[in-house]
């Protein structure tokens, strides 16, 4: 459990107060607009009307006192500046601020925020490789490299075992858990897991080794 101060209670400000909560955070919220607080106020342990440009505000909030203050101000990049530096020249640990753009990240980054994240950008990549290739059910990006792919099993892997295959060896990615058709999950499968044709299959490589078992797929 942390505390967490969320400043700014637009759409993402809302969604990120939600999961924060079903993992039994301690919230507080801020935002200028008394309805966006309202219904959120079950799932906090405290909300507060006010303009987070004011410094006079923010000293009041305490911020030094949470484990992770987010700046969730997405429509008003000068507003999510001028809280990013303030808020962390009063003290906070850690400021995770909302980003549009690859430019108000640099500025974000170089004001005070230890973090930048790009939930809309995040989203359009995910959903466009999703959406681009027929066999991909789902998709996670790690790093520049490396992402992890739900994808289902090439016609020649079923009936076979993860230790006749040799996929590192052959396709050079990994299996780290297998979905099966009634639900259930084999996280990190054993070497003798046999593939079945309708297993989902967890793979993690990078993006060109696993564009070449997509290429086999279509």
């Amino acid at each position: 459990m942390k505390s967490i101060l969320i400043i700014g209670m637009g759409r993402f400000g809302q969604h990120l107060c939600r999961n924060l909560a079903s993992l039994d955070n301690e919230i507080m919220i801020v935002d200028q607009e008394e309805e966006r607080l309202e219904e959120m106020l079950p799932l906090v342990v405290s909300a507060k009307i006010g303009d987070c440009t004011n410094e006079t505000v923010l000293r009041s909030l305490g911020v030094a006192n949470f484990d992770i203050c987010f700046v969730c101000i997405g429509t008003n990049f000068q507003s999510s500046l001028e809280i990013t530096s303030l808020i962390k020249e009063l003290g906070a640990k850690y400021v995770v601020s909302k980003a549009n753009r690859d430019i108000h990240a640099k500025f974000l980054l170089r004001n005070g925020a230890d973090e930048v994240i790009y939930p809309d950008r995040d989203i359009a990549e995910k959903m466009a490789v999703r959406y681009s290739a027929n066999h991909v059910f789902d998709y996670i990006e790690l790093t520049d490299e490396f992402s992890i792919y739900e994808i289902p099993p090439l016609p020649e892997w079923t009936g076979k075992s993860l230790k006749d295959l040799m996929l590192r060896n052959v396709h050079h990615i990994s299996i780290l858990a297998v979905k099966q058709p009634d639900g259930g999950m084999d996280m990190m499968p054993s070497a003798d897991y046999v593939i079945h044709g309708e297993d989902h299959l967890m793979v993690i490589g990078t993006k060109g080794d696993i564009d070449k078992v997509l290429e086999k797929l279509r």
